[in-house]
């Protein structure tokens, strides 16, 4: 589940938590510009037993990033068809959603780190979102996060 902190000023940092188990969560930090047209940022997922960590995620300015991704999803309350997918232009981060009764959006975090070797590792998550609001409240917060200017949210 998605709240908003008084805090963010100071953490700079988004936290997505499961509605149905607290316990799972995605987090953005450590975000920087060392390039006008990108921001690079880490983002670990955690779960009872799991805690996997990939730095360097690179948003561009002129791609497609994860915040439209989130807006569609969230412009779509009635839901959908099937899964969605949006992926990094490196593959190192992977988001897909789906629908399910009730007006809960399920978004699947996929790390892959190390995407040229054939010895990496990938680490998912599942978080539980409820259509709508939610969703909304995240895309919005995911957008600022990758927009260095604003700030963040848990």
């Amino acid at each position: 589940m998605s709240t908003h902190d008084d805090a963010l000023d100071e953490s700079d940092e988004v936290i997505v938590r499961c509605l149905e188990n607290r316990a799972v969560r995605v987090r953005f930090l450590d975000r920087s510009r060392e390039d006008p047209d990108c921001v690079l940022y880490a983002i670990e997922v955690h779960a009872p037993g799991l805690n996997a960590r990939v730095d360097g995620v690179t948003a561009w300015n002129w791609d497609t990033d994860l915040a439209p991704f989130l807006e569609g999803l969230a412009r779509d309350i009635r839901g959908w068809d099937g899964e969605r997918v949006w992926q990094t232009n490196d593959r190192d981060l992977t988001v897909s959603a789906i629908v399910r009764s009730g007006g809960h959006v399920g978004l699947t975090w996929t790390l892959r780190p190390w995407r040229t070797s054939i010895d990496s590792w990938s680490a998912s998550v599942t978080t539980w979102l409820e259509a709508g609001e939610q969703m909304s409240t995240l895309a919005a917060d995911v957008r600022h996060f990758l927009h260095l200017e604003h700030k963040a949210y848990e």
